[in-house]
């Protein structure tokens, strides 16, 4: 199962689209934020490549599947944080060309080289941009708090980690895939539409995973009429799935439900489990300010 894409390289899934469309439009604080999350995984992917690289001198007594999970969350945040503020400096260079030398903005149709984002598969005729629900991370803990609530009673799993699970997927309410007449899916958790899906569904362009390469491809994802029905499908889905059966009933432990979700195969990023980890002690601390 594959989300639709949806990654601003971290916690916040597919802001980046958003963040692209103003950057196009020159929006000085788009290019700003644009740029960091360029540092971001860059930084990301240095930490990644450091880590391989200690592991080539030979397995460690405290090595283990466990350890590797956390190490990478680890990594993550450090990634993050490493490109707040002043950041490593890669922020400012990538604003400057973007923007053109000396802060002139450039201009359309220059000969000067475009600074390629990787992005989601371009919008065509036959697709529209996905749609918001949410104005906030608040304002959709609100919305779908109740909703959460109710199928991660149906499960046995911790309301938190479903809610982060919508809110990885949908980058909190902000991009939520919509049909060509505009119309919401109200897709929250990335569920496509197989042959044995008789209702109605929206075309949505994707990033899968095919042996650890990224692969952009446009798929059938179904339609709700609600975010109550979504949160009741997925509950159906996970519940009567036997490929899920190490995800349900795992009550606050979130890091085991992540988990048996990947093992399942629930997603094809390698990183899904970390992510939705992530995600979800955001949350927890968002909804105890909240006093959810």
């Amino acid at each position: 199962m594959t989300a639709p894409i949806n990654n601003t390289f971290f916690a916040d899934p597919q802001g980046l689209s958003a963040l692209r469309n103003d950057a196009k439009a020159q929006d000085p604080a788009a290019l700003k934020e644009a740029a960091k999350q360029f540092e971001s995984l860059f930084t990301q992917m240095l930490l990644k490549s450091m880590r391989e690289a200690s592991k080539s001198f030979g397995d460690s007594m405290f090595d283990s599947n466990q350890s590797e999970f956390y190490e990478g969350m680890f990594d993550d945040q450090i990634a993050v944080h490493l490109s707040q503020g002043k950041g490593l400096g890669l922020a400012d260079m990538l604003v400057q060309q973007l923007q053109g030398i000396g802060g002139k903005v450039a201009q359309p149709n220059t000969a000067q080289p475009a600074l390629t984002m990787p992005s989601p598969v371009a919008t065509t005729s036959q697709h529209t941009s996905p749609t918001a629900i949410s104005a906030s991370k608040s304002d959709f803990i609100s919305q779908m708090w109740p909703h959460a609530k109710a199928a991660a009673d149906e499960l046995g799993v911790d309301p938190h980690a479903l809610l982060a699970q919508a809110a990885l997927e949908t980058g909190w309410g902000k991009s939520v895939p919509c049909n060509s007449s505009g119309e919401c899916s109200f897709n929250l958790f990335g569920i496509k539409a197989g042959n044995s899906w008789s209702g109605a569904s929206v075309n949505v362009p994707t990033l899968e995973f095919e042996e650890g390469v990224a692969v952009r491809k446009v798929e059938r994802f179904r339609s709700y009429e609600s975010p109550a029905d979504s949160f009741r499908d997925y509950a159906k889905l996970i519940g009567n799935n036997a490929r899920y059966e190490n995800a349900v009933g795992t009550g606050d432990n979130v890091v085991a439900f992540a988990q048996g979700l990947q093992q399942g195969g629930y997603a094809t990023d390698p990183n899904y489990a970390r992510k939705l980890v992530a995600v979800a002690h955001e949350l927890r601390g968002l909804t105890a300010k909240a006093g959810v």
